[in-house]
């Protein structure tokens, strides 16, 4: 199985060849992944350093565990990896939603103190809402709607189908309707 271009190797070979100590096996695994986990990272924690930073820890540890790791399906773990490391970061550092502070940053002329109290209270009703929503409904809901990502770059990310992203996302408004309707608030 040893060649000069290991990035004609598929996942699998790449896997088997990782468990035998080849570090060239995890350097083609590193370049063919590294840059689309930071991404994917980035849409958690908002930031690239961050992002690139938990990335590189994830293939320390895919190095580091590589005899005892049993992966089937190397993409999709990494993925699954990349958003554990990013949320679990997220709940070390909680850090300021700003999101919802970016949509309104400076209120309005218009708005009396008031008003612009009642708002933030509003978002912050909203989105601990949401938090009650199931995780799944939950992500397709702050990437469709927070982070204004399209529905078919939203499937790849979490490795469903379009159609799927639709229907989970028209299921967690519906939901957060409903919810917000027995809370006593009603969009």
């Amino acid at each position: 199985m040893k060649t000069n271009n290991y990035n004609v190797f598929s996942d699998e070979e790449l896997l088997a060849l990782l468990h035998q100590d080849d570090t060239l096996s995890l350097q083609t695994i590193f370049t063919r992944y590294y840059t689309p986990l930071a991404h994917f990272s980035t849409i958690f924690t908002k930031d690239i350093t961050t992002s690139e930073v938990l990335i590189a820890d994830l293939f320390i540890k895919l190095w580091d565990n590589r005899k005892q790791l049993e992966i089937r399906l190397l993409k999709p773990y990494l993925f699954q990896s990349a958003k554990n490391l990013s949320l679990n970061h997220l709940k070390k550092h909680k850090p300021k939603l700003d999101t919802f502070e970016n949509l309104q940053t400076r209120p309005s002329e218009h708005l009396t103190p008031f008003e612009i109290l009642t708002n933030k209270e509003s978002q912050q009703r909203i989105l601990s809402l949401i938090n009650l929503l199931p995780e799944r409904q939950r992500e397709v809901l702050l990437m469709s709607r927070i982070e204004q990502i399209e529905k078919t770059n939203i499937a790849p990310l979490l490795g469903i189908t379009v159609r799927t992203v639709e229907t989970t996302l028209y299921q967690a408004i519906k939901s957060l309707r409903t919810l917000l309707f027995t809370s006593g608030k009603k969009i």
